[in-house]
């Protein structure tokens, strides 16, 4: 990993994570500090392909002190206690491998310098913060050579944002809740990997690349202090969720999977709405594309797509490979003009005409920036693509 062997040696390792995109929502904390979720949460990792953020971390005893991070060529700050909380725990990792072994260099000594950089919007409720941090930890792990597993690095990527440790997972991946005051059971947990059910298919429709106007953090805090739903949603409602969809997952239920999926979108904008003041994550557009996929569904006669919703407007439309024309083609007929159809998923797609109609073709044509076509996949990847020369630059 090293370019040479002087004092002015630099070392790296580079990653990719992938977005993961609930069907289970995380909303609300028990431990704030700790980033404790008040209930689980499961989610579909989706490829890499097309939606990853690719991060660089490298090491040198010539950088100078503090700790610093570029995303997307923008400095971005390591003060923060997420971030912090992340980096003093890898380090103490790092440290605990040097006491044992005095051959090593002392990794855990020397400043970082980090790069990364996303190929979607950051922000706009497409959790970039999931695949940011789970980049972070996964790379300054490699960079440290450290031992553990995906599993017990979530409890690393858990504390910079929780939703990142189900991204250090590939396929269907859960995040317990756990139970333990220090949270050393709140960690995920593969639910089955992408080859257990690798037709899962995902349209994103972008309806803002702005970032969203009430945080997932400040807005969570918020619902646990005034919503009356809350705490019917994360004992009862959530927990028989998790339940019927790791069932369904099992059993490779789609119809369940949609239902159960829906549902639970539905039940967490809700609790926002619920929030003193309400927080409106959806909009016209959002409404549009719910309006869309009901319409898909009954020109179908089945349940062959299904809409979830994180914090933001965005629509991701969950349907199966064998549906792909049934599903994305509607949807193509009336935005085929958008960004997002000229990859080989998107040209594969064949139009379905006279599905979508009316005030929904309006709104999903003045309100869709782009389209984005995916499908589950693996967790991060180690690659040789560096973000930051050996001569320890940031690559323009």
């Amino acid at each position: 990993m090293a370019t040479d062997t002087s004092e002015k040696k630099v070392y790296r390792a580079s990653t990719t994570a992938p977005v993961n995109i609930a069907v289970i929502k995380y909303w609300g904390k028990r431990d704030a500090r700790l980033n404790l979720p008040t209930n689980s949460s499961l989610s579909v990792t989706l490829s890499q392909s097309d939606l990853r953020t690719h991060t660089t971390a490298s090491c040198s005893p010539s950088f100078s002190a503090p700790d610093t991070l570029l995303l997307n060529a923008q400095p971005q700050p390591l003060s923060d206690a997420r971030s912090q909380a992340c980096l003093t725990s890898l380090r103490a990792l790092r440290s605990e491998l040097e006491s044992s072994n005095d051959s090593l260099p002392p990794l855990s000594t020397y400043p970082l310098r980090l790069s990364s950089s996303n190929n979607f919007p950051t922000a706009a409720g497409l959790a970039s913060s999931a695949a940011g941090f789970a980049a972070l930890v996964r790379s300054i792990a490699d960079l440290y050579q450290l031992p553990q597993s995906p599993t017990e690095l979530s409890l690393i990527a858990r504390q910079g944002s929780g939703s990142a440790c189900r991204s250090l997972l590939g396929g269907y991946v859960a995040w317990d809740h756990g139970v333990l005051l220090d949270g050393t059971d709140s960690k995920a947990r593969l639910v089955a990997p992408r080859s257990h059910w690798p037709e899962m298919r995902a349209l994103i429709l972008v309806a803002s690349a702005e970032k969203k106007g009430v945080s997932s953090t400040a807005g969570m805090q918020t619902t646990v202090k005034t919503s009356a739903m809350f705490q019917t949603r994360a004992t009862q409602v959530v927990p028989k969720a998790m339940r019927e969809m790791e069932t369904a997952m099992a059993d490779k239920d789609f119809p369940a999977f949609a239902r159960i999926t829906m549902s639970e979108s539905n039940s967490f904008h809700a609790t926002c709405m619920d929030t003193d003041p309400p927080i409106f994550y959806l909009n016209d557009v959002s409404r549009a594309a719910i309006k869309g996929v009901e319409a898909v569904n009954e020109k179908a006669g089945r349940t062959a797509a299904a809409y979830t919703f994180d914090a933001g407007p965005n629509c991701v439309v969950y349907y199966l490979e064998e549906d792909r024309d049934v599903v994305a083609g509607a949807f193509k007929t009336v935005l085929g003009d958008k960004e997002g159809w000229a990859g080989e998923q998107g040209k594969a797609v064949k139009g379905v005409e006279g599905v979508l109609e009316g005030r929904v073709v309006e709104t999903l044509k003045d309100g869709v920036s782009r389209v984005i076509l995916t499908s589950v996949g693996e967790g991060p990847i180690s690659v040789e693509d560096h973000l930051i020369d050996e001569k320890g630059e940031v690559v323009a």
